[in-house]
């Protein structure tokens, strides 16, 4: 697929099926897929589908209309903002006389553009390779290969189609062999973190929420953060300093979208892993989208299949075996684009939940409350200690500076004449308080 192609981007709305976004929304995040990878939208509906045809979706007399306007408007692409059985993008393509693509099949061409580190490869790789494997179908005979056996019994050979079939086998599970290690990686990763004390918070969100441009204001970063759904891909992390606490991890992570094909929810399993190990989720929402709270069911359905519970959920601690109960604090961001009367009745609404934050990640409205917040949530559950330590435990008094926040501290004499000591007030949070007990020198 060549950038700057013509394409019509039609967008079935079929009878009877549930959706959480309107049609016309589903056909403008449509449209943004399409400009993500340089396609020229020529032409953009939505189309009535009273009755699904097994071979082509659309109805006979709906198929020959599309082939006019692809005339029309000089399309040789057709976009088809569904999901397509392997028929009926053959067929499709077959009476159109171009090429035909579902929404599957768009948003992997964005992620095999977008993908940059080895491991975004390799995860695209696979559910390319998925995608490819269920379009392979017995229809073209010419693809057979001579007869097996002797004489005019014997069947066919091996088909093309079953070569290519075992090959993408093949190759699928070498891909799988070769995240597996990567996910053993990020285990091993996961776990030198936790054995240090800070706390890792991850970005989450609907693509083109804001979450790369809240993550370049907290980090100073220079992460790709662009009006386009899907600008960031890989990973990213970095450290960061809050009020009250001296380090934490800051992780960017892949935007969220709805209807995400499960071949992509699988193949970036490594990466959404790194959610479930979070001590705090940043759920970023666009406030001034109108579909602003559909996108946030669809985050949640996302988080849920992860096994990602917020504490705030209605049921959070009956949540079955294997489920993680994690913070999750809403920023509500592009408040900067709301109406004045708009924007006055959420900041009422935001007033009364602490685990709400309004923010302009664009003009860097309210970043301080948004890292106080984070502190806050961060730093619940700290104690108050008090230590007295001898003088010479230098190493355990600056883990305390580093760790902590010290909210007093002097130098006192030893009784009986054992030296001078250091008397430290300090707050603490019960992973940092059990990692310092383990000096044994409380």
């Amino acid at each position: 697929m060549t950038r700057g192609a013509r394409a019509i981007v039609v967008c079935p709305d079929i009878r009877g099926q549930a959706n959480d976004l309107p049609a016309d929304e589903r056909l403008a995040e449509a449209i943004g897929l399409a400009n993500a990878i340089g396609i020229v939208v020529a032409e953009s509906y939505v189309q009535p589908v009273r009755d699904v045809r097994p071979a082509t979706l659309f109805g006979a007399g709906q198929v020959e209309q599309i082939g006019v306007d692809a005339e029309m408007a000089e399309a040789e692409l057709i976009i088809v903002d569904g999901a397509l059985s392997a028929i009926q993008q053959r067929t499709l393509e077959e009476k159109l006389k171009r090429k035909v693509i579902d929404r599957t099949g768009l948003i992997l061409e964005i992620f095999g553009e977008r993908a940059a580190t080895a491991e975004g490869r390799l995860q695209v790789e696979l559910a390319h390779l998925d995608y490819q494997a269920s379009r392979l179908v017995r229809s073209w005979t010419h693809l057979e290969r001579q007869r097996g056996g002797y004489g005019f019994l014997g069947g066919p050979g091996e088909t093309q189609i079953e070569a290519d079939r075992r090959m993408i086998r093949t190759r699928m599970s070498r891909l799988r062999k070769e995240l597996e290690q990567v996910r053993k990686t990020r285990a091993l990763h996961r776990e030198r973190r936790n054995r240090a004390p800070w706390p890792v918070i991850a970005l989450v969100g609907y693509t083109n929420a804001g979450k790369s441009t809240i993550f370049n204001r907290l980090t100073g970063a220079d992460v790709m953060a662009e009006d386009l759904l899907f600008a960031t891909l890989d990973p990213t992390m970095r450290a960061i300093g809050l009020p009250g606490v001296e380090k934490a991890i800051l992780s960017d992570t892949v935007g969220f979208i709805s209807d995400l094909p499960t071949q992509l929810v699988a193949a970036f399993r490594a990466t959404l892993e790194e959610v479930t190990n979070a001590d705090l989720i940043l759920h970023v929402r666009d406030i001034a989208n109108p579909s602003s709270a559909a996108q946030k069911t669809q985050v949640l359905e996302v988080l849920r299949g992860l096994g990602v519970v917020g504490t705030l959920e209605e049921g959070a601690e009956d949540e079955g075996e294997g489920s993680v109960v994690i913070p999750i604090v809403e920023v509500w961001n592009k408040w900067d684009l709301l109406a004045e009367d708009v924007r006055e009745d959420l900041a009422a609404r935001a007033a009364e939940d602490e685990e709400v934050v309004p923010l302009s990640a664009e003009t860097g409205f309210n970043l301080e409350g948004l890292e106080a917040t984070i502190a806050n949530v961060l730093t619940r559950g700290a104690t108050i200690r008090e230590f007295v330590l001898p003088a010479s435990a230098g190493r355990e008094i600056a883990w305390l500076h580093a760790h902590g926040d010290v909210i007093e501290e002097e130098e006192i004499d030893g009784e009986g004449g054992s030296g001078p000591q250091h008397r430290l007030i300090v707050r603490l949070g019960p992973k940092e308080l059990g990692q310092f007990e383990s000096f044994d020198l409380v």
